[in-house]
């Protein structure tokens, strides 16, 4: 698997929202000035985790974007899982495609849905909050 912008981006914006937005809603604009992104790229990624219902929106005058809770109530899995196409590590675990009908005879599937499952632990046991703080469960 490799992570693309969207999930690398999704951390950033909410570390981002987490941050500044204690006290008020962070508008796009502003995430993208500090983070250095393009507003509509932004406006995608953002998009995906509103959907996701990891965040909520305000409109209006005051409008922008908040965590629906706290950052170590989110762990790393369920953003990459919001933002990303797919996180499978090979296609013959992709959820959105047809199944391999190979799978059940092939040598090496039960080592990818191993390895697979392993990263998934590791990416659920790590919070937003570890990520802000540098502070990772296996340093």
């Amino acid at each position: 698997m490799k992570i693309s912008t969207k999930g690398r981006y999704a951390l950033r914006i909410l570390a981002d929202i987490a941050e500044h937005g204690v006290e008020k809603n962070v508008s796009i604009r502003e995430i993208a000035e500090r983070q250095g992104f393009s507003d509509k790229y932004l406006e995608g990624i953002v998009s995906r985790l509103s959907a996701a219902g990891l965040v909520k929106s305000g409109r209006g005058k005051y409008g922008g974007y908040r965590l629906v809770k706290s950052p170590s109530e989110y762990n790393v899995y369920e953003i990459l899982y919001a933002a990303e196409d797919s996180i499978a590590l090979v296609s013959c675990l992709d959820d959105d495609v047809e199944p391999c009908p190979m799978f059940n005879d092939c040598l090496t599937a039960p080592l990818w849905k191993y390895l697979q499952d392993e990263f998934r632990h590791v990416m659920e046991r790590v919070s937003l909050q570890d990520v802000m703080d540098q502070k990772l469960p296996y340093q």
